[in-house]
């Protein structure tokens, strides 16, 4: 049987425009969007169709292959200048997530130099930043899993799957092979309020896959801890700055606490496409505000006191002090810094 990772996707191009799978309606619709056009990309990602760093940043290169289509049908003097606002549009769907710029940056660099019709071009740049996510999963999946040592438990937070990737995951691509190897004999899953992507998407994946998972509410993290039950936590990143400084989905600074206290490892998979050199520390991340909706209603009906005032942050940073490996396709930062962090960037 060929495993989960290898037969979802994400983010795909099929007959000339972009597929996404509707995050939103799993597990129980497996649905995917087809998208022709630059502003539906905007709104995908902006609405969690696609969520996840590196996926987000896959489909918004794949967004400016139609935003090029386009304006260079209309205007195929001016259609740069055109495209840009496109761009910008796509840049700020989500502010969190580095990868998304950094994929935009990559396809500004073809339309920089292109002369001609550009979707040829921009079409393989968006296919190789692609493919090149899926070969760093694998590198970082065999990085991690050589961490983990005896044999235990683990517990994820969120989803950084196959949903969450190009393909396989960044945590989850740890997890996976760690369970080949024999090393992971259970994972324990958050739930991941208020959009429950791990119940939703991350148990769903290790089910798939025949990986044991236990599913706990955020709040029962620290408990399962001081139980002895796991030896490490992986997480994924949507932003790493300079120093080491995390930014990955809200709770997980929590669970880096809780981890510390009770000697539980902390492991950061994500790559190097999360890291954000130009920024020193996670204090300079922006952090998204979600609508106050996700937390006042569950499945469209009304779960709060009227009136109540709502804080909604999608993101939290942990420091790096809390981290005792950060693992990226280009190799290992164990208890990251500045220092640790410049030689793993300039390898």
């Amino acid at each position: 049987m060929t495993p989960f990772h290898d037969r979802a996707h994400a983010v795909a191009w099929r007959k000339d425009a972009l597929e996404l799978l509707d995050q939103r309606r799993l597990p129980g619709t497996v649905i995917y969007r087809r998208l022709t056009a630059v502003g539906e990309v905007a709104e995908a990602i902006r609405s969690m169709v696609v969520r996840g760093a590196p996926a987000i940043g896959i489909a918004a290169a794949y967004g400016v292959v139609l935003a090029a289509r386009a304006r260079h049908a209309e205007n195929p003097h001016r259609w740069r200048e055109r495209v840009a606002a496109d761009l910008a549009m796509l840049a700020a769907a989500r502010p969190t997530a580095v990868n998304l710029v950094w994929a935009l940056r990559r396809m500004e660099g073809i339309i920089a130099e292109m002369e001609g019709d550009p979707v040829e071009r921009l079409l393989a740049q968006a296919w190789a930043i692609h493919q090149e996510d899926i070969a760093a999963n694998r590198r970082m999946g065999e990085l991690g899993a050589a961490l983990l040592g005896k044999r235990g438990a683990v517990l994820t937070h969120c989803n950084a799957g196959a949903l969450a990737t190009g393909g396989y995951g960044t945590a989850l691509g740890v997890i996976r092979r760690g369970h080949e190897a024999g090393l992971i004999e259970r994972v324990y899953a958050d739930e991941t309020r208020p959009w429950l992507q791990g119940a939703r998407l991350t148990a769903w994946e290790l089910v798939q896959d025949g990986i044991p998972v236990t599913l706990l509410a955020d709040g029962a993290a620290a408990a399962l801890m001081q139980r002895g039950g796991v030896r490490w936590v992986i997480v994924g990143a949507d932003r790493i700055a300079a120093n080491g400084d995390v930014a990955n989905k809200i709770g997980t600074y929590y669970l880096a606490v809780a981890a510390r206290y009770h000697g539980v490892r902390f492991m950061v998979v994500a790559p190097t496409s999360t890291v954000d050199m130009r920024i020193a520390s996670g204090a300079e991340i922006p952090i998204e505000q979600r609508a106050a909706e996700e937390l006042l209603t569950f499945g469209g009906q009304p779960v709060a006191a009227t009136g109540a005032e709502v804080w909604n942050p999608s993101f939290d940073v942990t420091p790096a002090a809390l981290v005792d490996a950060l693992v990226t396709e280009r190799g290992v930062a164990l208890a990251p810094d500045g220092e640790k962090m410049a030689r793993l960037m300039a390898a």
